[in-house]
């Protein structure tokens, strides 16, 4: 049994990690932290577990974790994991951070889009970035994973294939994406507000957005250069769900069917990303609940560009369930143990 720790278990992705590990074979929560909560019962902070977990929150004492588990999940806010990591804990335990600290590259451009100065530096390079479809090789060794973003799962599962097989300019993406209020986090905050969200919809961190240097620099390695993008953001009131709609120029002479066999080449053998039938949309309410993506595209020969359609619960894959698909990697597991979720539906 792999013995896992969570810090930050009582925001919306730890809770989503318990409830995944829960119910894993071969998982077993030792560790349920959370700093607001010390000493409450987890069950008393998600009625769910009632009955299902009766163990207290915990503090997020790493250096005493270490010696617990054998995999931390840290799943909190920017520069915590930075704060607490060191190469005594890493050489005990593997750590898989949910949040930024450790999926940029390049340090400056990090503080620059964070607002905070690193407090681990000397990990970056070794960080193998998480997703799966993509570095499934590197994640299998990998003592520090840094789990991707919801928007960025989505929105590079999308359009990867077209810009690894050069079948579209990459500087003209432009990519729109929509979330559900979850993917705010927990924490109170006005614009997330019932009244502020109800019958609304409205886009946010425009041109500023911190997923955006996550995607450029995974994309810009698709591409064998570098790449700049525009992303938007938007908020839409439902609980879960990404929905990315992603656009870009062809590159001359491209065809449907090349597009589709670029989906193909990349897809066709990964168990959670689902290339839909031509002319189908992806839809959020076909994924909830799951570990799937959903992606599908269609061209426009009036513009010569490409659209690139992708939905996925962002508590799962673009959370939790990426994070627990990676400890599968890393601990030599099959991959989608205890991940072969059907989707909610309705």
């Amino acid at each position: 049994m792999v013995k896992a720790g969570i810090i930050g278990s009582t925001g919306y992705a730890g809770q989503e990690l318990v409830r995944l590990l829960l119910q894993h074979p071969e998982a077993e929560i030792v560790w349920y932290g959370s700093k607001s909560y010390i000493d409450k019962r987890y069950y008393e902070v998600f009625g769910n577990m009632f009955e299902i977990v009766d163990a207290k929150c915990m503090d997020d004492n790493m250096e005493e974790l270490s010696e617990k588990a054998d995999v931390i999940f840290t799943a909190t806010p920017q520069g915590l994991c930075a704060s607490l990591v060191n190469e005594d804990i890493l050489s005990k335990v593997k750590i898989i951070d949910l949040s930024a600290d450790f999926r940029i590259k390049d340090v400056s451009v990090y503080e620059q889009w964070y607002g905070i100065k690193h407090a681990s530096p000397q990990f970056i390079g070794e960080a193998v970035y998480g997703l799966c479809e993509v570095n499934r090789e590197q994640i299998k060794n990998a003592r520090l994973l840094a789990n991707p973003g919801c928007y960025t799962t989505c929105s590079i599962l999308t359009i990867y294939p077209l810009v690894k097989e050069g079948l579209i300019n990459p500087d003209t993406i432009i990519i729109d994406a929509k979330s559900g209020t979850s993917g705010a986090g927990r924490s109170a905050k006005v614009p997330n507000l019932y009244c502020e969200v109800n019958e609304n919809i409205k886009a946010y961190g425009v041109a500023s957005h911190r997923h955006t240097p996550e995607i450029e620099e995974q994309l810009s390695l698709a591409a064998g250069r570098p790449l700049v993008l525009n992303f938007t953001p938007h908020l839409v009131p439902m609980n879960r769900g990404i929905l990315v709609t992603a656009y870009a120029s062809l590159c001359g002479g491209v065809t449907d069917d090349e597009i589709r066999a670029a989906y193909t080449k990349y897809y066709t053998a990964e168990k959670f990303v689902r290339v839909l039938d031509s002319g189908v949309c992806p839809e959020t309410r076909f994924v909830e609940g799951s570990n799937y993506v959903d992606v599908n595209f269609k061209t426009d020969p009036r513009t010569g560009r490409v659209i690139m359609m992708g939905a996925t619960d962002n508590l799962v894959k673009g959370a939790a369930g990426q994070a627990v698909q990676n400890m599968n990697l890393m601990f030599g597991l099959p991959e989608a143990m205890g991940l072969e979720l059907v989707p909610v539906f309705p």
